[in-house]
């Protein structure tokens, strides 16, 4: 009787040559597409964070303006002030104020004009524009 010792065949429990290396080039189309997702997700967190930092010193900047003791133009100073002390210079140097009705109700309205933020060169070019309100004494 003839013995069949487990000898091992050629190729067996291998891939075949032709799959050789697909897992880089799945690594690479897939780290790629990750990379550009991530990068968009924080692009857009960073867009949110400026916009609610702005939109509140907006609204303190209006608040602050409508105080017995104040004028529109502070507003627009504590508004300013408040903006340069979360972010960039560049973010607080367009602010302007006015009176507006809301509701049938006479506002001090603070208007910030801003760069939107964006990582390298990534992102959308332009400006954003917020609005805080805060109602005038009668």
């Amino acid at each position: 009787m003839a013995s069949h010792a487990a000898t091992p065949r050629r190729g067996h429990g291998r891939r075949d040559d032709g799959e050789r290396g697909a897992a880089v080039v799945d690594f690479a189309l897939i780290g790629g597409l990750l990379t550009v997702v991530f990068i968009a997700i924080v692009q857009l967190a960073l867009v949110l964070h400026v916009r609610n930092t702005l939109i509140d010193a907006a609204a303190s900047g209006a608040r602050y303006g409508t105080l017995a003791d104040r004028d529109p133009q502070d507003a627009v100073g504590r508004t300013e002030e408040l903006i340069r002390g979360s972010l960039a210079d560049s973010y607080g140097s367009d602010v302007s104020v006015g009176e507006s009705t809301v509701g049938g109700v006479r506002t001090l309205e603070v208007v910030v004009r801003a760069p939107l933020p964006v990582i390298g060169l990534i992102g959308p070019a332009g400006t954003m524009e917020v609005r805080g309100h805060a109602a005038l004494p009668s």
